[in-house]
């Protein structure tokens, strides 16, 4: 009973930390989603070039194949939830048509869009462009959003 209630709360602790932050915290990590996007984006891109070697193999090994291919959707998927749930949902703000604001706000809206679809065609392909468009868009953001937060 006591091993059983350990895991459950354990389980439930897990599930708390995860899920940074739908609630105003005051605790955030900018810097560190931006490093991790590019991780990601690196994960990806290895991914991707042991999904060609692989598959140029006279005889692939379709068991790895397959685990690269997970591999690079769920990175795909991680930066996807890094523009969405973190950026997009939490930290930009959003500005009312006319506001001075507005112009710089629409801009993070287009540059975290084109990372979300940039990351969801990585997922169908293995074309590096699509990694590499997350890594300029990524940089492009990091000067507008960076730059009113004085990082």
């Amino acid at each position: 009973m006591k091993k059983t209630l350990s895991i459950i709360c354990l389980a439930l602790f897990i599930s708390v930390l995860s899920a940074h932050c739908e609630i105003p915290c005051g605790i955030y990590g900018d810097s560190l989603r931006v490093a991790l996007i590019r991780e990601h984006v690196e994960t990806i891109e290895k991914s991707m070039s042991q999904i060609e070697a692989i598959s140029k193999d006279k005889k692939p090994d379709y068991n790895q194949l397959v685990r690269w291919v997970t591999n690079k959707e769920e990175h795909a998927e991680k930066i996807q939830e890094i523009v969405t749930q973190y950026f997009l949902f939490q930290r930009v703000i959003p500005a009312e048509k006319g506001d001075a604001a507005y112009e710089s706000y629409t801009a993070k809206l287009d540059l975290l869009h084109k990372m979300a679809v940039s990351a969801m065609k990585c997922k169908q392909t293995t074309d590096k462009s699509h990694s590499q468009k997350i890594l300029y868009y990524l940089s492009e953001f990091e000067e507008l959003y960076f730059h009113k937060h004085g990082h």
